[in-house]
């Protein structure tokens, strides 16, 4: 991605912080009166420089039949010099098919990533990517940066937060590596002759939560989204000492709005906000909702809570994935 040089003018003044509606970011009016794509370009400018594109060059390395779908052992490169492990789930049905991204969560555990999602490792109810295969769905579900195969320092969180200090001193991020690392896996869809690239979806728990309600605005690919158990604020996160993720540290993120403004930038994607009232990364879903809702009334929003902790259950992900049904397939 390639930033042009923005100057300040009367009708683009700069972003503020402010509380509205309940909900932290830009003052309601300001926000529906603002350029979106200006808000953009400067949210860009405070994310940094994207790396290069490169090659996708995508290997098959094994194949698994599952009964109703193939799991394939990819991988593909994202930038230069560098290679991204997925698995990719093939339904066994004939066309072109809907196609979703799963993202793992993070819970601290650095050793696992994509081979959670697709029910290979722990906690079964991580395991939405091969549910969704089974449904019909063609799944792709890589390692996220830090995690699973793109962690060489164990357990500990090293990996990740080397790659966060070497690209902030170099005026990027890691949340710039995250999205154009998304981008390359959605890039490798959409080479598939099974992928209809007019209907392809986001899910993630926890960490995938928070990239569901993020990647969207810099993506038009993604037709609807699901985030799960992560829909906090930045002032929520420093308010309630929550902390905030690395890949989502961004300098002077705060001063231009917060997670309902990216949701505003989202083009013709739905997003279901899944939460829970006992899990300290949900706090704010109602608020959150509402204020994109007025704030930016184009935007198609579902909120859906359910009593418990930091999970997602049974219910939740059938609920999910019927909400999926509906916008893409047909």
């Amino acid at each position: 991605m390639e930033i042009e040089p923005l100057s300040a003018t009367p009708n683009n003044p700069d972003p503020r912080s402010s509380i509205a509606d309940g909900y932290p970011g830009r003052d309601r009016s300001e926000r529906l009166g603002y350029n979106q794509a200006m808000m953009k370009h400067e949210l860009l400018k405070l994310i940094g420089d994207f790396p290069g594109k490169a090659a996708l060059d995508p290997v098959i390395l094994a194949e698994e039949d599952k009964g109703s779908y193939i799991q394939r052992k990819v991988e593909y490169s994202s930038e230069a010099g560098e290679r991204i492990p997925a698995y990719l789930l093939l339904p066994k049905l004939a066309g072109r098919l809907p196609a979703v991204f799963a993202h793992h969560q993070h819970a601290g555990n650095f050793e696992l990533g994509k081979s959670e999602v697709v029910g290979l490792a722990r906690d079964p109810d991580q395991g939405y990517a091969r549910e969704l295969a089974e449904r019909g769905y063609v799944v792709i579900a890589p390692d996220a940066i830090g995690f699973e195969e793109r962690n060489d320092t164990g357990n500990t969180g090293g990996t990740a937060y080397r790659e966060f200090t070497a690209r902030l001193v170099r005026g990027s991020s890691l949340n710039a590596k995250a999205v154009h690392d998304i981008s390359a896996a959605l890039d490798y869809l959409c080479t598939l002759p099974e992928v209809d690239t007019d209907r392809i979806g986001f899910i993630g728990h926890s960490y995938g939560g928070q990239m569901a309600l993020w990647y969207p605005a810099f993506d038009k690919r993604i037709r609807a989204t699901v985030s799960n158990c992560r829909c906090i604020s930045y002032a929520e996160s420093m308010e309630k000492d929550i902390g905030i993720q690395l890949e989502f540290a961004i300098p002077g993120i705060a001063s231009w709005g917060d997670i309902g403004d990216v949701v505003g930038l989202f083009d013709k994607c739905s997003t279901l906000i899944s939460a829970t009232t006992q899990d300290k990364y949900s706090l704010g879903a109602q608020a959150l909702a509402d204020s994109i809702r007025a704030s930016y009334p184009s935007q198609d929003v579902d909120l859906r809570i359910y009593d418990g902790g930091h999970m997602f259950s049974p219910e939740m992900r059938e609920s999910a994935y019927a909400w999926l049904d509906a916008r893409l397939r047909r």
